[in-house]
């Protein structure tokens, strides 16, 4: 059983729960054993995408990691919390609110390459211990930046219902969409767009709707995870191993290609430009992830779906 269940996580569920929660459900639903990963931790006050990596797919869940993903999330302006979300102790406040304009203006400023702090409440690790457990015990935590990519910055459609202030211009609240890099922290972004707007803000709201080449469209509710506890067949629910490939070219070898590629090889003379694919057999059936350059394939990760 190789392939993806794609998880609207639901708020509350933690990354390892929702990997259990499969699990239970598969040994319930009588299929035995079957190796269970995630493609990318979601904290429990967020919800949506979590690809869900069962069998052989657990092996695409490091590439998963690596892709891009976008997030709905709402920023709350006036107040700033220890761990930057609703969760969290409020440690700072302010009575500047932001109007539409200024909030427009400002977000051109975090798109592209940019350097982030990461949140003390991170899992991080400091000197081999996790951030978030320095930062609950009360002990200063200093983080360095990083540089990560927003490659777009954008108002939520939604948000032209805005709760508003008192004059009617100045905002309590936005929801943007960003579509960013591996490795940017949403909760930092909402902290420092408040701080660029003057004032400061707190997560309340966080979505993601895609990660890698996954979305909600294809997503399921615990709801209907828990149909194969009772007897749903898991077909329904599962989409192919292929599908967490969709955003790596493929390479078609020949069948000689293929079997020297199983052997570990070095395959020549691909005609194809250097990059990472995906290798298939002449049958469809994934081979590999697989490395190409000056005409050489190289295997990166190698699948076993024979």
């Amino acid at each position: 059983m190789h392939g993806w269940i794609i998880l609207d996580k639901p708020y509350g569920m933690g990354s390892t729960d929702a990997v259990t929660a499969v699990k239970r459900a598969f040994r319930a639903g009588g299929h035995g054993k079957v190796k269970v990963g995630h493609g990318g931790t979601l904290d429990p006050l967020a919800t949506g995408v979590l690809p869900i990596a069962l069998g052989e797919a657990t092996k695409l869940t490091g590439q998963m990691l690596n892709g891009d993903k976008t997030y709905d999330f709402t920023i709350a302006f006036g107040v700033q919390t220890d761990t930057l979300d609703v969760e969290g102790v409020a440690v700072a406040d302010s009575d500047v609110r932001p109007t539409l304009k200024e909030i427009e203006a400002v977000l051109p400023c975090f798109t592209g390459p940019i350097e982030q702090v990461p949140p003390a409440y991170s899992a991080l690790k400091v000197d081999g211990k996790r951030a978030y457990d320095l930062a609950r015990a009360g002990e200063e935590v200093e983080l360095a930046s990083r540089a990560v990519t927003v490659h777009a910055l954008t108002i939520h459609a939604p948000s032209l219902f805005l709760r508003r202030g008192p004059d009617e211009e100045r905002i309590d609240e936005i929801t943007l969409t960003a579509h960013v890099s591996k490795g940017t922290y949403i909760r930092s972004l909402a902290r420092d767009i408040a701080q660029a707007l003057g004032t400061v803000g707190h997560v309340t709201m966080l979505r993601r709707t895609q990660a890698g080449p996954f979305t909600l469209a294809g997503a399921i509710s615990l709801d209907i995870l828990d149909q194969i506890r009772h007897g749903a067949a898991a077909e329904d629910i599962i989409l192919p191993f292929e599908a967490g490939l969709d955003d790596i070219p493929a390479l078609d070898l020949t069948p000689d290609q293929a079997r020297r590629l199983h052997m570990g090889q070095v395959v020549t003379g691909i005609a194809a430009h250097d990059g990472r694919y995906w290798a298939r057999g002449s049958d469809g059936t994934p081979l590999a992830l697989v490395s190409l350059s000056d005409h050489e394939v190289r295997v990166v990760r190698g699948f076993n779906l024979g």
